[in-house]
């Protein structure tokens, strides 16, 4: 997993981006050194971790607003890597420019098209500003700072602005305050282990399963989680390519009880196909506005 003082935490995007900040969040307070690495696409990502031990990946699973990301759940389902831990970020946005811009200089505003959407009240109250999109966030704002472009300013997080030296023109300019990204950290399996049993005990789990295409199938799994206590924080289905009507299932629990949760889960699994354990960690706080 490295050294003692530098974890390398594997980010799609480049620095300065709402992985890159949710990585530095995340891991703060643990003494080590933070050295993230941009890949362009997560399955990039989910690669670069499963062939390296040693490095650590942060990935979006869900968003407030925009809703599950799909894709990085079969990710980790078609992965080995576990769970090892969630964060959940306050997604805001600002206006950035070069230092000694100001707003009525820029005709240009660069970033991605959800960041784009995302403020798009706010841009629309100012016509003269031209939306053009780009690959990334805070990939707008490197390029504005080493391409040195007058007139450009980039939609970012202020994490993103700062890191590259531009002045920020505006502030919190999301049309959404309650924009919220919940991150997984995973790992591969044994830098998981080892990282777990430093940490306190896991009051949240991350599971996988499909279920026989019966009636009640999945009512009956729901009654016994209930049974005991075990809350149910989310529950995604995707369809089972090849298998008409059928769904595979992304279920969050949250316990009290460590070991009722893994009774539950023990009485629940003969009810159940193709169970799989994705993680066990700490719940992630939700940061206040």
């Amino acid at each position: 997993m490295g050294t003692e003082q530098t974890l390398r935490i594997a980010i799609q995007g480049v620095a300065g981006c709402f992985h890159d900040a949710a990585a530095r969040e995340y891991f703060d307070g643990t003494g080590a050194e933070i050295d993230t690495i941009g890949y362009e696409t997560f399955a990039d990502l989910f690669d670069a971790v499963h062939a390296d031990a040693s490095l650590l990946g942060i990935v979006a699973i869900e968003n407030t607003i925009a809703g599950s990301l799909l894709g990085n759940y079969e990710l980790l389902r078609g992965s080995a890597l576990k769970v090892i831990g969630e964060h959940k970020k306050r997604i805001s946005h600002v206006l950035c420019a070069l230092p000694g811009q100001t707003l009525d200089d820029i005709s240009e505003v660069n970033s991605h098209p959800m960041a784009l959407r995302q403020c798009e009240q706010w841009l629309r109250r100012h016509p003269r500003l031209k939306m053009v999109e780009h690959f990334d966030t805070a990939g707008s704002a490197r390029d504005i700072a080493a391409k040195q472009l007058t007139g450009h300013a980039a939609v970012c997080g202020e994490y993103g602005a700062r890191l590259y030296g531009l002045d920020i023109l505006a502030d919190g300019i999301e049309t959404n305050k309650h924009n919220y990204t919940r991150f997984l950290i995973v790992g591969d399996p044994d830098t998981a282990a080892e990282m777990q049993s430093r940490m306190a005990a896991p009051d949240k789990a991350s599971i996988m399963f499909t279920l026989p295409h019966r009636q009640g199938a999945l009512s009956r799994v729901l009654t016994i989680l209930s049974f005991y206590d075990i809350n149910l924080s989310k529950i995604q289905s995707t369809p089972i390519i090849g298998r008409e009507w059928e769904y595979r299932f992304y279920v969050d629990l949250t316990f009290d009880d460590l070991t009722r949760y893994r009774q539950a889960l023990d009485a629940a699994r003969p009810l159940m196909n193709d169970f799989r354990i994705l993680g066990e960690y700490r719940e992630g706080d939700t940061p206040q506005s």
